[in-house]
C-alpha cells in the first residue's frame, strides 16, 4: 500500500504541473482507489467525488466508471450498501445494452450483486452474477470465477440455501489460489465464516474468520477489519445481561432496536425472518417488553 500511495502522490503532482483537467481528474481517481483500500472512506468520496466532477462535464459514462467503481466499493467496505447502490445504479443500468463479455471491463459487477442481494434485490443481482460466471469460465478468468462463486454464495444463502452456500465458498476459494488479491481472498473468507456460522459450524467459522480478520489487518483495511471483528462476535460474545439474553437474542435485540426490520436483521445476521421473529419473542418475553419503542430504551441502558 505504501507503493500505491507514493504513485498517487506522484499522479497528483504530475497533474499540477500539467495544470489541466483530465490529467488532475485521473489522479484524484487514483487517490480514491488507494484511500478505498486503506479504508479511508471520507478521504476516497472526497477525492471521487472531485474526479466525477470534472469527468461529468464531458457526458460519458465510460469515463466516469472507475471513480463510481471506487465509490461503490468503500461503501459495501462500510457495509452501506444503499448507498454503494446509489453509487453504481448507472453502471448496473448500463449493463445490459453494454453486454460485457471481457468480465474485467465490468469491475462493479461484484460489489453491485453483492450491494442488491443485502437489501433484498436478489432477482436483480442474478444477472450480474450469472454474467460473470458464464464469462468466466469461458475465457477462464479467475477473477471472476472467484468473485462471480462468492456471490453465487451470498444468493444461496439469502435463498436458503445454506449447503450450496458453503459449496459456492469452497469453489471461490479454489480460484483464489491464482489470484493474489489478498483483500478479495479475505472477503471471500468472511463470507465463508458467515455461512457456516449460520450453519451451526461455530468453530470452523471461527478459524475462517480469523484468518479473514489477519489478511485485513495485514493490509491496514480498518473498515473489513471492523466487519469481521462483528462477526467473530457474534460466535464468542458473552451477553452483558448474563444467562437473560443469548448471544444471538442480544444481537437480533440490538438490531431491532436500532430501527430495522425483521427482514432487514435476518439478511445482516443470515438468519430466517421466522427466527428473527421467535428471538425477538424471547427478548420480549425475557425482558418484559412489549414494543419496540421499549426495546429501544432497554437495550441502550448501560445495564441492557
Amino acid at each position: 500500500m505504501p507503493e500505491a500511495r507514493l504513485l498517487a502522490e506522484d499522479t497528483a503532482e504530475r497533474a499540477r504541473q500539467l495544470g489541466t483537467d483530465i490529467p488532475l481528474a485521473i489522479a484524484r481517481s487514483v487517490e480514491a482507489v488507494v484511500a478505498a483500500y486503506e479504508g479511508d472512506a471520507e478521504r476516497c468520496r472526497e477525492a471521487a467525488n472531485g474526479a466525477l466532477a470534472i469527468f461529468e462535464r464531458g457526458g460519458s459514462l465510460a469515463v466516469r466508471v472507475w471513480p463510481l467503481v471506487t465509490l461503490g466499493f468503500v461503501e459495501v467496505s462500510g457495509g452501506d450498501y444503499p448507498a454503494a447502490l446509489r453509487a453504481l445504479g448507472p453502471l448496473i443500468a448500463a449493463a445490459p445494452a453494454m453486454g460485457y463479455g471481457e468480465p474485467t471491463a465490468a469491475p462493479f459487477a461484484p460489489d453491485a450483486a453483492e450491494a442488491l442481494i443485502a437489501v433484498g434485490r436478489s432477482d436483480e443481482a442474478q444477472p450480474l452474477v450469472t454474467q460473470l460466471l458464464d464469462n468466466g469460465r469461458r475465457l477462464d478468468r479467475a477473477w471472476a470465477l472467484a468473485l462471480g462463486s462468492r456471490c453465487q454464495a451470498l444468493l444461496l444463502a439469502a435463498h436458503g440455501d445454506v449447503a450450496g452456500a458453503l459449496e459456492a465458498t469452497a469453489e471461490a476459494l479454489h480460484h483464489h489460489e491464482r489470484l493474489p488479491v489478498p483483500l478479495e481472498l479475505g472477503r471471500t473468507l468472511l463470507v465463508r465464516g458467515q455461512v457456516l456460522r449460520r450453519s451451526h459450524h461455530k468453530r470452523a467459522a471461527a478459524e475462517t474468520l480469523e484468518r479473514a480478520l489477519s489478511i485485513f489487518e495485514a493490509l491496514g483495511n480498518p473498515l473489513w477489519s471492523s466487519r469481521t471483528k462483528a462477526e467473530l462476535g457474534r460466535i464468542s460474545a458473552v451477553s452483558p445481561q448474563g444467562d437473560v439474553l443469548t448471544p444471538s437474542e442480544r444481537r437480533v435485540a440490538e438490531l431491532a432496536a436500532s430501527g430495522q426490520t425483521n427482514r432487514e436483521v435476518s439478511r445482516v445476521l443470515f438468519i430466517s425472518p421466522k427466527t428473527v421473529e421467535v428471538n425477538l419473542a424471547n427478548v420480549y418475553r425475557k425482558l418484559g417488553i412489549r414494543s419496540r419503542a421499549e426495546l429501544g430504551r432497554r437495550m441502550a441502558e448501560p445495564s441492557s
